[in-house]
């Protein structure tokens, strides 16, 4: 696959810290996991940093679902259910994603969702990005960039996928699932933010009694995401978990609660691990978290938002 080039200056200018609010998009398997219901609502909260104009539903195939299809659908049934919790109008902006992992290296899956970005990103200023959230795998973004490869030069993919670049292997989920779309992110050219899983967002942990306290009783949406994260384990005692997806949406609230460095695209090897070129184009790729940061802000934002709701039924 010939991908378009982009410059050096392009690049950059597209990796560098975005200043003020951004358009973007989210590309989630919401019913996965209970972190991407999380990173939603942190993303849905932020309006002052994060123009949210669209959600797709990512395919996942785990215990939780049937194969790539039923977990797509699935996620698209926990988008709906998440914005109705949070009075959000759906206004045809949540949309299907692929049905299937790519099949072929270059053999995009065509879907309303990968459609949908194709079309946001081409009508893009070109002075102004549209970013791409994605905490899932990453098969509707590969599947529009295969589509229409010029977007990569109208987009920046913000991805929690894959491990640290020092980790023995990055056998992790959201990467691991589809590997030629994996790939495309790392080949393609386009401005690619990663947060890696394991050694970076592996230290956003939360507990039951942290949620309890400062989640549940948060109006619809915290009592939501409360019984969200109390399901998840049949036994909390001495229990964490950790809430990895909200990184990835903190990179765009405040680049401080996720610090980048610049290096180059890695190289994903048929063995599922890492391998490294240094006359391969930069990506930035995320050092560490500010979990603290992170889980006040969230916990902030919950507390405004019930609040606010509070005042707009009594008035």
């Amino acid at each position: 696959m010939n991908y378009p080039v982009i410059s050096d200056a392009l690049r950059l200018s597209r990796l560098a810290p975005p200043a003020g609010r951004v358009r973007a998009v989210l590309d989630t398997d919401t019913f996965n996991e209970i972190d991407d219901q999380f990173a939603l609502v942190y993303a849905l909260l932020s309006p002052d940093r994060i123009e949210l104009e669209a959600i797709y539903a990512a395919p996942f195939w785990n215990d939780l679902s049937d194969g790539p299809k039923d977990g797509m659908e699935k996620s698209y049934d926990e988008i709906g259910r998440i914005l109705n919790r949070l009075g959000c109008e759906e206004d045809n902006a949540v949309f299907r994603g692929s049905d299937s992992y790519l099949p072929g290296a270059v053999t995009p899956v065509d879907s309303p969702a990968a459609r949908d970005l194709v079309q946001r990103a081409l009508a893009a200023p070109d002075d102004e990005p549209l970013y791409v959230i994605a905490i899932g795998a990453i098969t509707n973004i590969a599947s529009a960039i295969l589509l229409e490869p010029s977007i990569i030069s109208k987009i920046v993919v913000v991805w929690l996928g894959g491990h640290q670049l020092t980790w023995r292997d990055t056998k992790e989920f959201n990467l691991a699932q589809d590997i030629h779309a994996s790939r495309v992110m790392f080949d393609s050219g386009v401005p690619l933010v990663l947060v890696p899983c394991h050694g970076v967002a592996s230290h956003l942990i939360t507990t039951l009694p942290e949620i309890k306290h400062f989640v549940q009783d948060k109006g619809e949406i915290g009592a939501f995401l409360a019984e969200r994260y109390e399901g998840c384990s049949s036994d909390h005692y001495g229990y964490s978990r950790v809430i990895w997806d909200l990184s990835a949406v903190a990179y765009l609230v405040d680049q401080a609660l996720v610090p980048c460095d610049l290096v180059h695209s890695p190289v994903l090897t048929d063995q599922v691990t890492w391998s490294f070129d240094a006359s391969r184009h930069l990506i930035r790729c995320a050092r560490s978290v500010s979990r603290d940061g992170i889980f006040k802000d969230l916990f902030r934002k919950l507390e405004y938002a019930a609040e606010s709701r509070l005042v707009q039924e009594k008035i």
